[in-house]
């Protein structure tokens, strides 16, 4: 049976597969458990499973939808959605980290969401539905708690609702792994394609080059914007419904009021305070004022008063949680925070609402005036709500509040936070990691041993930015078109200079070394001395790097530019006398002199050659030469010529051609001598060390000299084979002639 490709299914079939998975792993084994009566939830095993698989936004899509489909039936339900949210983020963070991938560190895993499911939500629990202890499915564990250990009743349920959750998460962390591993590689790939869990440039040149990252401000930026507007709504939602829940605290005070002076008989006050329970009506009385109250769940005490001028005579007070109501007649002074509005209540005035704290608690009191038949004020219905009542009220709406709304915007910041990932932080990310490979490639374009290979790298990171195909409509769209458009100006130019140098520095060494060939013709004992000791002295250079030494000096560019600079050690010859140059015997005195002064006119030759180009052309490597021409017969222990400089005050350049120089003049055949044997003139060479030589340089040359010998060897061989053919052609044609 042929295996399905994920990695050719559309991301959005890809993602709603990845959230109807983990919406059905989270309510398939919540329904078992109850089917079973399991003390368990098992409610967000599909939610850890989509953390693992897809990141953050999935499972927060997961945790959320769970809560709003339980919602529908319960919707309570739909205030634990910021647990599950929590769950999702804390699940994406510990794979993230790796904490999947130990068996140890699952324990933080499972012990973290253990906090969050059973201790934040028994927090949660309490301020939504007030404190029930030894209710639901930890409370033989809270019993035991509270019954042995001695604990408090709230500690006890807290404890107990963690530990229940800790076995709980335990199952799901295990489950979540579990079918992990059954998840097939590529889905999860096509999952961290889709939301960039895994791209080049968040991992690679993101992180290790930008130290404070677009997405980083956005995240911060999105946070403070959702804790200001959180705040800002929060407390305006909060002074609504605090305003709200004061009018309807007042209306049904006001009711309960209302409702009272309709059943007492204000012709009959008078009577019910004299003579109290005896009066003609006043236990019917007293049993409909009880039923009023009962009516009004939210009313705690319900009483009326009639104002005297230093005190109220109590007419009826009923009974109230347990505080027994104080018989008619009696009076009772005032308290304090009636002061205010004596004048009105002795006056027979209606008043606004009252809110005291005094032995009977904090109070929300409303007065009612029970007039006669003549419209005269005889007493007041007083209607007492506990505030605590209206605060616990309010501390429940605001519990609820933040719930939803931390819930929602962890799932807002999210879902922007995607959106900018994908449609800002990545393609920004993508060009700044192709104009980086285009800068880095065009600063190593500058050896100019490797300017080809840096040029086709160059080519491949413009072909990389052109590749991205960012295809935005808006600012990002624009620069990703204007930073396209000039790479490839800017590697079209680049090729056309580099083509035009190439043409130049390929005819300045024309010119030079047909001019340095001009000068050693005139000496008729040299032959290709120029090129050999150029292939000799970039031999040289090149072992002595393998080797490590002076590494710090031969670069690549360096050697390059050695071997261009050979060819010019001997220059100066061209200011001596073809009679000196060319004498077949031992130099005078004099004619030595004039020889040795070769070097002093090569240096002063190319000096002016640099002086009178000043930038026209590429002259780098002429610094080489000046140096090979004034040092190449300076000895290291300090007994050459020109300047008798010694050990390294000789430049680098000029020791190793010096090796190269004499090894040349040894071997090569003269008009006035023989070559030297391979061995004569390594015996010559390595006596040398220390005194004409650097002896670390004689001490690399020994390790290379035997291969530039056969080398050498055989080019004479091929060179006099070709010479006796080309003699006995010319012979065979002049034979014919005749």
């Amino acid at each position: 049976m042929r295996k399905f490709d994920f990695a050719k299914m559309s991301s959005f079939k890809s993602v709603l597969l990845l959230l109807v998975c983990g919406l059905l792993l989270n309510i398939i084994p919540a329904k078992l458990a109850i089917a079973c009566g399991l003390p368990l939830f098992l409610d967000c095993t599909g939610t850890v499973l989509t953390a693992m698989v897809g990141g953050y936004l999935p499972a927060i899509v997961v945790g959320f939808m769970l809560n709003a489909i339980n919602g529908m039936s319960d919707p309570v339900t739909t205030y634990y959605g910021v647990l599950s949210i929590l769950i999702a983020v804390g699940a994406a963070l510990f794979y993230k980290k790796g904490f999947f991938k130990s068996a140890l560190r699952l324990l933080v895993v499972i012990f973290t969401f253990a906090i969050i499911g059973g201790g934040l939500g028994s927090v949660f629990t309490y301020f939504l539905f007030g404190f029930n202890f030894g209710e639901g499915v930890s409370a033989p564990i809270a019993i035991a708690f509270h019954d042995v250990m001695g604990f408090s009743l709230f500690k006890s349920q807290f404890l107990a609702d963690i530990v229940i959750d800790i076995f709980d998460k335990a199952i799901i962390v295990v489950l979540a792994v579990f079918l992990f591993r059954f998840v097939p590689k590529a889905f999860r790939e096509k999952m961290n394609k889709v939301f960039l869990r895994k791209a080049p440039s968040s991992s690679g040149f993101g992180s290790a080059m930008v130290s404070n990252s677009l997405l980083r401000k956005v995240i911060i930026v999105m946070i403070i914007t959702e804790v200001l507007l959180g705040t800002l709504a929060s407390a305006i939602g909060f002074y609504l419904y605090h305003e709200k829940s004061i009018r309807n605290f007042t209306d049904i005070a006001y009711g309960a009021a209302q409702a009272a002076t309709v059943a007492i008989d204000a012709e009959k006050i008078d009577d019910y305070i004299e003579h109290g329970y005896e009066a003609e009506g006043y236990e019917r009385t007293k049993w409909v004022l009880e039923r009023i109250r009962e009516s009004f769940a939210q009313t705690k005490f319900l009483y009326v008063y009639k104002f005297m001028e230093d005190s109220v005579m109590v007419v009826f007070d009923l009974d109230a949680e347990g505080i027994p109501g104080v018989e008619p007649g009696k009076k009772i002074k005032f308290d304090p925070s009636y002061e205010p509005y004596l004048p009105k209540l002795l006056a027979g005035e209606e008043i606004e609402p009252i809110i005291s704290n005094d032995i009977y608690g904090w109070l929300f009191m409303v007065y009612k005036p029970i007039k006669n038949k003549v419209g005269k004020t005889v007493a007041y219905v007083g209607v007492d709500i506990a505030m605590a009542t209206i605060k616990t009220d309010e501390a429940i709406f605001f519990i609820k509040l933040l719930s939803l709304f931390f819930g929602l915007s962890i799932l807002i910041i999210c879902v922007v936070i995607e959106l900018v990932k994908r449609r800002v932080v990545a393609p920004l990310n993508d060009m700044s990691l192709a104009v980086f490979q285009i800068a880095t490639n065009t600063m190593l374009a500058s050896e100019l041993d490797d300017e080809n290979i840096n040029l086709d790298k160059i080519k491949k990171s413009v072909d990389k930015l052109v590749n991205l195909k960012i295809c935005n409509h808006d600012e990002i769209g624009k620069l990703y078109e204007d930073v396209s458009n000039m790479s490839r100006d800017t590697y079209n130019f680049m090729w056309k200079v580099q083509a035009q140098s190439q043409r130049i520095q390929r005819m300045q060494e024309v010119i030079i070394m047909e001019f340095a060939e001009m000068v050693e013709a005139r000496d008729k004992s040299t032959g290709d001395h120029i090129k050999k000791t150029a292939e000799y002295v970039e031999a040289i250079a090149v072992q002595l790097r393998v080797e490590g030494k002076f590494k710090d000096v031969l670069t690549n560019a360096y050697i390059h530019k050695l071997k261009r600079a050979a060819p010019l050690h001997d220059i100066g010859k061209i200011a001596v006398s073809d009679l000196i140059l060319n004498k077949n015997g031992k130099l005078t005195d004099e004619e030595f002199v004039i020889m040795k002064n070769h070097t002093v006119e090569g240096g002063k030759i190319l000096k002016k050659i640099v002086e009178d180009a000043q930038g026209a052309f590429d002259a780098d490597y002429l610094n080489e030469s000046i140096e090979m021409a004034c040092y190449h017969h300076e000895k290291w222990d300090g007994s050459g010529y020109p300047y008798r400089l010694k050990g390294e005050e000789i430049p680098l350049s000029a020791r190793i051609m010096a090796v190269a120089d004499v090894f040349d003049a040894l071997i090569a055949e003269r008009i006035y001598k023989k070559g030297f044997s391979y061995e004569k003139a390594m015996e010559i060479i390595t006596g040398g060390a220390g005194t004409h030589f650097d002896p670390e340089i004689v001490d690399t040359f020994t390790h290379i000299s035997k291969n530039l010998y056969d080398a050498r060897t055989r080019v004479y061989q091929e060179n006099a084979e070709n010479a006796e053919k080309a003699g006995e052609k010319s012979a065979g044609e002049n034979s014919v002639k005749a």
